[in-house]
């Protein structure tokens, strides 16, 4: 793994540059194309007198419930309308704008006709919260028009409510109706499993209700995400293609030539593109999943077999042979590819997890103490520490609580406040991630209720301890909290608390179940405009890709580095079970059913295998005598050689150990310990025949004691002869390498080294 050059850092700049001016090209395009509709310069409502607008934003339906609401905005209106007749124009929306109220950054917008109001004698008491509410009519009630861009940033919390109240509330009405009508998917909620199955056109009615009772009964044990999985296999990929390649079919029985033509044609994907010349063109590519969507095929016709036994009358009609084996659908080679790939990918990121760790660190100091310095710097100055190259920049129609710079070489501008949140965010994730190997989806449902402690019995001492949500295994655990980590969830936790000292209470969606979850005090989430929202699964991929950018790490093929969130569980597990942490304990700490399932996840180093065999070797020593490690004597090493000189024999080489006795009193016939010589198949071709006349003699002479111990000794025999031949077979079948034979390489009488 290598860090990027300068080189490299400056072709990845002006790639971006590169990649920026094409979206800017393509944007300037798509507004010609698109030009925003022209604002209007008179309509009835905001030409209409002061006692005319009085009169409407006083009356029905402008009139709230509270007494003390409807005096407010009264008083309101009525101070904004002598405000704006200051200014020259000939409706209200003229005045609004000769205000220059719009470019006011901030709540600030109240200060010119507070301004006003005391140069005119009026009390100030209560005057900014009047105000704003008198805007608010002054917008409902169409007397002005603000522009978009103020709209966004300034609007009163009660303006949707109130706007869907006084303007159109039968055209709102009908809205909410049509959105509570409308397609679930729309809403991007769940789909029930007839909905699920009826997205594709399956004309046989009695196969398409087979597959909802199929999906029905085994909804209870699949998350909603799963159950989809398998309709758009069932319903989409395999009876829809059925049907096309064979239309008419009823039957689940699949003619032979049938499934060779829809398992071919569910092996490539094919998509649609533009090609150069304007013209649709048609591409295909292989399946990458197609073992996963033969599986779920093949489970649906083994399921109703199974099931048929219990309730025959529901299933049994559609019991029939399997058309996908065994064999096509067997993962141990894809299984082995896989896990060589996750290996490879822990080994080359684990090394430089320090890297990243430091790089978003330093990243999130830097980009706070920048946006420090520029809020305490003045609009239009530079700011200091940055060496002139950025400053302050003017934006009136900016939200109050964004602090924006300009670059003073390119004039482009940067949202401080949105660059410090993503670097804090990147490194809150990183940091959680890594310290507690959780998935991404129990990162995004921990809660301030996630942190809890355990009282040990014994000394009293308070252990902290995170109790992570069940998600994909549906089973929740709680993680001991390391210092490192307590000290990033207070951060969290301090940077999220508002002005009550709470966490707000938002609402997240849940991508598997397709719900929306209640509102809870999430630790990943995040101001946008004037509300908070929960973290999203992209969202922190994209916080990743952005804080690998800025470390200029790449890989082993020269591209940038990238981080999946999967990967710190990966790294976590490896690291812990090499630093000694015994395995079955990072299954409970990970959350895995298998212990098989935390091995899969460890990456073994080949130093790593290297250092356990020494490990082995130093502890087998330990427990041996010691004096078998000690220098040998001139009598033992001779005797040692010597055994080596006795191994030979008349018929090959004895392989016995050295110090230990022959077991058979040299009847090496008998021993498996003999290595016969090929040289010598004629001496064992005459002890065969010796032993079998010799066997004969017995047998003829009655000696049935001796008839027994020569059968063993012929048997022997035999079998040192099938030896001679296997090894002369394997020889002959043999490619010659052009190596030199273990009798030249090793031999103890080689050829004289010669002299110079």
């Amino acid at each position: 793994m290598t860090i990027t050059t300068k080189h490299s850092t400056r072709r990845q700049l002006q790639t971006t540059n590169a990649t920026a001016e094409q979206a800017r090209a393509r944007n300037n395009v798509l507004r010609e194309r698109f030009p925003p509709r022209a604002a209007e310069a008179w309509w009835p409502a905001t030409a209409q007198s002061t006692d005319e607008v009085l009169r409407r934003l006083t009356a029905p339906p402008f009139l709230p419930a509270a007494n003390a609401t409807q005096a407010g905005r009264r008083r309101g209106v009525a101070k904004l309308l002598r405000w704006l007749s200051s200014f020259p124009g000939d409706t209200w929306q003229q005045r609004w704008k000769a205000s220059c109220a719009e470019e006011i950054p901030g709540a600030d917008w109240t200060d010119l006709p507070l301004r006003f109001l005391r140069q005119s004698g009026l009390s100030p008491s209560y005057e900014r919260v009047e105000l704003t509410s008198g805007l608010l009519m002054l917008v409902c009630g169409d007397v002005i028009r603000p522009d978009l861009a103020w709209m966004l940033t300034r609007t009163h919390k009660h303006l949707a409510p109130v706007m869907a109240e006084v303007r159109d509330p039968e055209g709102f009405a009908r809205l909410a109706q049509l959105a509570e009508s409308g397609p679930a998917s729309a809403r991007g909620s769940q789909l029930s499993i007839e909905e699920l199955v009826d997205r594709y056109p399956i004309r046989c009615r009695p196969v398409r209700d087979l597959i909802v009772d199929y999906l029905r009964e085994r909804q209870p044990s699949l998350d909603y995400t799963s159950v989809d999985a398998v309709s758009r296999t069932l319903a989409g990929l395999f009876w829809t293609r059925i049907e096309a390649l064979s239309p008419g079919i009823d039957s689940l029985r699949l003619p032979p030539a049938l499934a060779r033509a829809w398992k071919t044609d569910i092996a490539t994907k094919k998509r649609t593109t533009i090609g150069p010349d304007g013209t649709a063109v048609e591409v295909a590519s292989p399946r990458l999943n197609a073992k996963d969507e033969l599986i779920r095929v093949r489970a649906f016709y083994l399921d109703i077999a199974h099931w048929a036994p219990e309730e025959p009358a529901r299933w049994a009609p559609w019991v029939v042979p399997c058309p996908i084996s065994d064999e096509e659908i067997s993962k141990a080679k894809d299984r082995k590819h896989r896990k060589a790939r996750m290996d490879q990918r822990t080994r080359e990121r684990l090394p430089v997890l320090p890297v990243l760790t430091n790089t978003v660190d330093r990243r999130r100091r830097a980009a706070a103490e920048l946006l420090t310095a520029a809020k305490h710097t003045r609009p239009g100055d530079l700011i200091p520490d940055t060496a002139g190259a950025l400053r302050r920049a003017v934006a009136p129609k900016a939200a109050g609580h964004l602090t924006w710079a300009e670059e003073t070489s390119t004039g482009r501008r940067r949202n401080l406040t949105y660059e410090e949140s993503e670097a804090f965010w990147a490194f809150a994730a990183i940091e959680v991630l890594r310290l507690t190997g959780i998935r991404n989806e129990e990162l995004l449902e921990l809660t301030h209720h996630s942190i809890t402690e355990y009282r040990l019995p014994s000394t009293g001492e308070v252990v902290p301890l995170l109790q992570v949500a069940p998600s994909k295994t549906d089973s929740e655990r709680l993680l001991l909290v390391s210092p490192e980590l307590a000290d990033m969830l207070s951060t969290i936790i301090r940077r999220l608390r508002g002005s009550s000292g709470a966490i707000p209470l938002v609402t997240s969606y849940d991508v598997h179940e397709r719900v929306w979850n209640p509102p809870m005090p999430l630790l990943f989430q995040r101001d946008i405009g004037t509300e908070h929202r929960a973290f999203t699964p992209t969202a922190v991929r994209k916080l990743l890709i952005n804080a690998l950018a800025a470390t200029g790490l790449t890989d082993a093929a020269g591209e940038p580095l990238v981080f999946s969130p999967h990967d710190f569980r990966r790294i976590f597990v490896t690291d812990a079970i090499i630093n000694g942490l015994p395995p079955h304990i990072a299954q409970v700490i990970c959350g895995h059913k298998s212990l098989d399932t935390t091995m899969g996840y460890k990456a073994i180093y080949p130093a790593e295998t290297i250092e356990a065999h020494r490990a082995f070797i130093a502890r087998r020593r330990a427990t041996r005598p010691g004096d078998e490690y000690r220098t040998p004597t001139e009598e033992e090493w001779d005797a040692f050689l010597a055994h080596f000189e006795k191994r030979k024999v008349s018929i090959g080489t004895c392989a016995r150990a050295f110090s230990s006795p022959c077991i058979h009193e040299h009847a090496c016939v008998r021993c498996s310990l003999l290595r016969p010589d090929p040289a010598q198949r004629s001496r064992l071709e005459e002890i065969r025949d010796n032993l079998d006349a010799r066997i004969a003699e017995a047998e003829r002479e009655g000696w049935l004691g001796e008839v027994e111990g020569l059968r063993v000794s012929l048997t022997g025999a035999k079998d040192k002869l099938a030896q001679v031949d296997a090894l002369a077979e394997r020889q002959s079948a043999a490619v010659p390498l052009g190596m030199p034979g273990f009798s030249r390489a090793g031999g103890t009488a080689g050829t004289p080294r010669p002299t110079s």
